[in-house]
């Protein structure tokens, strides 16, 4: 092996550009959060992402792991351990970096509607359609406080690409969501 080859082979084994993807269920009352916040930390990884929400009476959690391969390794193991417990539904595996998406226009959608089967189905349609992505996506059923009726709401995070012309975008969204009976807006993600 060249020298310049075992360099960098050194330096991706020590590097933090290693990932690994955990995912686990569980029961709301027991959530696995800080057990498996602890296990990163200990193994010598860092918390790279995370996301956790309560979805009936589960909780769902996906966190991304970076650190060198060793420590991944290291907590690859502890997680083997903490997956015996019955309650705990865990799921984890090597992944890689996020592509860079600096190509991306992050939008808001926020649609409010009559609960009925399909919504949710037809707007990724629409998107998937136009070639944009969905980065995040909230969304809930409830009962109106003034008239009991059910309602539906929900929130997603797309990625528009740079090249889309965004009023004609928004144009045909809220034509569709017209024609589906849905409150709709569009608008840029503002951090």
């Amino acid at each position: 092996m060249k020298p310049s080859s075992t360099a960098s082979l050194a330096a991706n084994r020590t590097g933090s550009d290693n990932h690994l993807l955990i995912q686990a269920l569980t029961p709301a009352g027991k959530s696995p959060l800080l057990a498996l916040a602890r296990r990163i930390a200990d193994a010598g990884c860092n918390l790279s992402e995370s996301r956790v929400s309560t979805i009936g009476t589960e909780v769902s959690l996906m966190l991304l792991a970076s650190g060198a391969w060793d420590a991944l390794a290291k907590l690859e193991t502890a997680l083997a351990k903490l997956a015996r417990d019955e309650s705990l539904r865990l799921v984890h595996y090597r992944t890689g970096p996020r592509e860079n998406s600096a190509h991306l226009l992050p939008y808001l959608v926020e649609v409010v509607a009559a609960d009925r089967p399909g919504i949710v189905a037809r707007i990724v349609e629409f998107f998937s359609q136009h070639e944009i992505s969905v980065e995040q996506l909230n969304s809930t059923r409830y009962h109106a406080m003034q008239t009991g009726a059910e309602m539906f709401q929900a929130q997603f995070t797309i990625g528009i690409p740079a090249d889309i012309h965004i009023a004609a975008l928004r144009d045909d969204f809220l034509e569709l969501c017209d024609g589906l009976n849905l409150d709709a807006i569009m608008d840029p993600v503002k951090f």
